[in-house]
C-alpha cells in the first residue's frame, strides 16, 4: 500500500485505489468516518492493525469487552475530537498500554510531551488584590510535565463587525500564529469558577505523527457557537521546530519538518453541519476528498481554503 499506484477492481466492477475507500454513513456517523479515514493514513498504525498476529496474543481479563475494539478496528482499518480522544486512549488501554512511551503502537505514533507553566492571578477586585503577597507559595509559578496525544489550537475571537456589503467578514489566521501557544513564551489566561490562572505551554518532545485540534466550537449556557476563521497552512515542509526552544530543537537532531497526511473539515452550522476528510495517497502524492461513500481527487491548494478542524502531520524522515 506504500508503493502501489494502480487501481483495483471491486466485486461490483468499480475501480478504486487501495487505501482510499469510502465509508457508509449509517445515521449521522460522519464524525466517526472522517477519524477512521485519517488514522488509516498513519502508516505504522495501519500496518500494525492489518496484521492480526501483532495483537492476537494480547491477554485481557475475563469478561472484558474492550478488546473487541482492537479486533473491529483491524477489520475496518458525536464530535470527532471527543471520539478521537476516546478512540486512541481506548485502543491504547486495550493493547495493554501503560504510561511508558513505547508501550503501544498508539503511544509510539502519537505521544508527545510538553511542559506547562501555571501561575495563579490576583483577584480582579482592586481591594482584594492589594492584600495579595505575589511572592507567596500560592502565587509562585508551578511547572508540570504533561504527555499529549494531540495539541489544542485556539482560534482568535470572531470579529463582530461587517464589511461594506453588510456581510460577516470571515477572518484568516496563519497556522504558526496558532502554534505560538506552545513556544513556552506566550501566556494565556484561563478562568475557573472562583480563580484565574496564567498558563504557558512548551513542547519538549514532538511525536512521529502530530495531531492538531483546531478549537472551532465554544459552548455556553444557551447554545454552541462556531468560529469560522480560516487557518492558512502549508501541506508540505511544515517546520514545527520554529516553536521549539533552541535546546529542545537540538534534541530533535533536525527532525522537526512534517507534512500533512490527513485533514478533517466541518461544514455548516454546529447543529446541522457535516464532516469530510482530505487524505494523502502517499504512493501517487494525490490528495482525495472523502465524504462518507463519496471519494474524489482534489488539488492540495483547495484543502487550505477550508475550515480545517483536525489535522494529522507526519514527520519527514528524509
Amino acid at each position: 500500500m506504500d508503493s502501489n499506484t494502480k487501481l483495483s477492481r471491486a466485486i461490483d466492477g468499480t475501480m478504486y485505489m487501495p487505501g482510499i475507500v469510502g465509508l457508509n454513513n449509517i445515521k449521522a456517523n460522519d464524525y466517526c468516518n472522517v477519524i477512521l479515514q485519517c488514522l488509516a493514513q498513519v502508516r505504522p498504525l495501519r500496518n500494525y492493525f492489518l496484521r492480526e498476529e501483532n495483537y492476537a496474543k494480547i491477554k485481557r481479563p475475563p469478561g472484558d469487552s474492550s478488546f473487541l475494539l482492537v479486533q473491529r478496528f483491524g477489520e475496518l482499518l458525536r464530535d470527532p475530537i471527543d471520539f478521537l480522544s476516546w478512540f486512541l486512549n481506548s485502543l491504547h488501554m486495550a493493547l495493554n498500554g501503560t504510561k511508558k512511551p513505547n508501550s503501544s503502537i498508539i503511544y509510539k505514533s502519537f505521544l508527545g510531551h510538553m511542559r506547562i507553566y501555571t501561575r495563579k492571578l490576583p483577584p480582579p477586585d482592586a481591594d482584594d488584590a492589594a492584600k495579595v503577597d505575589l511572592n507567596s507559595d500560592e502565587y509562585r509559578e508551578i511547572i508540570t510535565e504533561s504527555p499529549f496525544l494531540y495539541l489544542t489550537c485556539d482560534l482568535p475571537p470572531t470579529p463582530l463587525f461587517t464589511d461594506e456589503f453588510r456581510e460577516n467578514i470571515i477572518p484568516q489566521v496563519n497556522l504558526y500564529q496558532l502554534l505560538s501557544k506552545f513556544n513556552g513564551q506566550t501566556s494565556k489566561e484561563y478562568k475557573t469558577y472562583k480563580e484565574n490562572f496564567l498558563k504557558r505551554f512548551e513542547i519538549t518532545q514532538l511525536p512521529p505523527y502530530l495531531i492538531l485540534y483546531i478549537k472551532r466550537f465554544t459552548k455556553n449556557t444557551f447554545f454552541v457557537e462556531k468560529n469560522p476563521t480560516v487557518v492558512n497552512f502549508p501541506v508540505k515542509n511544515v517546520d514545527f521546530g520554529d516553536i521549539l526552544t533552541p535546546e529542545v530543537k537540538a534534541n530533535h537532531n533536525g527532525k522537526t519538518v512534517y507534512e500533512l497526511v490527513g485533514n478533517i473539515v466541518h461544514d455548516g452550522t454546529p447543529e446541522k453541519g457535516t464532516y469530510r476528510a482530505h487524505v494523502l495517497h502517499k504512493p501517487t502524492q494525490q490528495w482525495y476528498e472523502m465524504q462518507d461513500l463519496h471519494v474524489t481527487s482534489i488539488l492540495p491548494q483547495m484543502i487550505t481554503l477550508t475550515e480545517a478542524y483536525i489535522q494529522i502531520y507526519e514527520l519527514n524522515q528524509d
